[in-house]
């Protein structure tokens, strides 16, 4: 497991595009017959991925958590952009078609994740914050999702939001996680930005052709830099950075939450005519 920290928002301001890069892009996910995980201090988070292949790849606790199973005092959202697969947690399985997720709560023992077709392999993109309280895992398809339209054709931003674990969905300590899918000719998403102290976020984009990429906006409000991400590569964004991106096409997005609170509009708006 990767250990990243968080510089301080005045310090990243030196920092180069390497450093940049290496600070807050993951680019190392989704390796085929493996699980990859990357812990950064920002609200104590765990990034991961797993793409199984004939055998299946468990979920296990790295030695720096310093706990007898992931899930001791951890909770974990699942979103499978792969393939159909099946992820057993404790005994009890659950099928994952594409965009499916799976919460699993804090106390689950044995996770094990599957594809169910080895030329079209599940990717299971992994989410986990500490938690402090119990709750029953769930499954739920992208029917169950709560969707949420967005932007305008005049805007380039037309997209829509669907929400899994939050409070009016899934029910979790303090993690929050959904997806986002922007339309044919939308380049777009959340513009104007906005940062929420009391939350850091995690951006995964997916489903982005190997030639397009996204400029992923981050930064103070006031010192904003970007990062030129490619295809299932994630962000981690801490509280006080904005989270803005524009694709050289459309794409998706997974984003996901954990903090001090659940409030999914809890958030301090950055004007674009502020941003500098």
């Amino acid at each position: 497991m990767q250990i990243r920290y968080s510089p301080h928002p005045n310090d990243y301001q030196k920092l180069n595009t390497n450093e940049l890069r290496s600070t807050f892009l993951i680019e190392s996910l989704f390796t085929p017959g493996k699980v990859e995980l990357v812990y950064t201090d920002a609200d104590r988070a765990i990034v991961g991925s797993a793409i199984p292949g004939e055998l299946p790849l468990k979920l296990t606790a790295d030695a720096e958590l310093r706990s007898a199973f992931f899930c001791e005092r951890r909770e974990v959202g699942i979103l499978n952009i792969g393939g159909p697969g099946t992820i057993v947690a404790d005994g009890k399985g659950y099928e994952m078609g594409k965009l499916d997720s799976l919460y699993v709560g804090r106390g689950c023992q044995n996770v094990a994740l599957f594809s169910l077709e080895t030329g079209n392999p599940a990717a299971y993109f992994l989410l986990s914050y500490p938690a402090h309280a119990t709750h029953p895992t769930t499954h739920a398809q992208m029917k169950d999702a709560t969707p949420v339209e967005l932007g305008s054709p005049a805007d380039a931003n037309r997209r829509t939001i669907y929400k899994y674990i939050h409070t009016g969905g899934i029910k979790s300590c303090q993690l929050v996680l959904g997806f986002t899918k922007l339309q044919e000719g939308a380049v777009w998403n959340t513009m104007p930005a906005h940062t929420h102290t009391r939350r850091s976020e995690i951006y995964m984009y997916f489903d982005l052709d190997p030639k397009r990429r996204v400029m992923h906006f981050m930064g103070t409000p006031q010192q904003t830099r970007h990062l030129v991400v490619a295809n299932r590569q994630a962000v981690i964004s801490p509280s006080w950075s904005i989270h803005s991106g524009c694709g050289t096409g459309a794409y998706t997005f997974c984003w996901g939450m954990g903090g001090e609170n659940q409030a999914f509009d809890d958030m301090d708006p950055a004007p674009v005519e502020t941003l500098r």
